[in-house]
């Protein structure tokens, strides 16, 4: 599964950098001078790092081979990325990329089928979000109400309250 790590913006200077919203939390790992990162489109990369700096809490990168506004410019809204196999897994067993959660069934603590993770949200509170049906439902992921996660087996277990996963049923 490919990962985003980081979508070029605007060229900065004359040179060739680029501004980059980084979305990883290790951008020192992950832009390192001489790694090479695949782009979305596959066709513009892979891309080789030659410079970072950071300007005004903007990550600034140069890429071998691309040299002036012209070339950093075409390059804007291209997205970095990375194969999710090339990350560690967490050290903590509680803990999880969430690479690892999307696609995982969902099924209540009595074996009945809930639904698949779709998407995991970070808004104050890490929510799962569990494609039900035709709609979808928002668990929040704490340990209370998702006291399971088994990954060998592609599932979660959750323990939820009366409405959490049928609203209908909260009125």
């Amino acid at each position: 599964m490919q990962l985003v790590v980081g979508r070029i913006g605007r060229p900065h200077g004359i040179r060739g950098e680029v501004t980059v919203e980084v979305r990883t939390d290790d951008p020192a790992a992950r832009f390192r001078p001489g790694n090479a990162l695949a782009t979305d489109p596959p066709g513009t990369g892979p891309l080789v790092v030659e410079s970072v700096r950071w300007h005004k809490n903007i990550l600034l990168l140069g890429f071998e081979g691309v040299h002036g506004r012209e070339a950093a410019e075409a390059l804007r809204d291209t997205m970095l990325v990375i194969d999710s196999a090339d990350i560690p897994p967490p050290e903590d067993p509680d803990e999880f990329h969430d690479h690892q959660l999307i696609g995982l069934s969902v099924v209540t603590a009595a074996g009945e089928q809930v639904g698949k993770i779709i998407d995991v949200l970070h808004h104050g509170q890490d929510l799962l979000v569990v494609r039900r049906g035709h709609g979808e439902v928002f668990v929040p992921f704490v340990k209370a109400l998702v006291p399971e996660v088994d990954l060998a087996a592609a599932r979660v277990v959750v323990d939820a309250p009366p409405g959490l996963l049928d609203p209908e049923e909260a009125s």
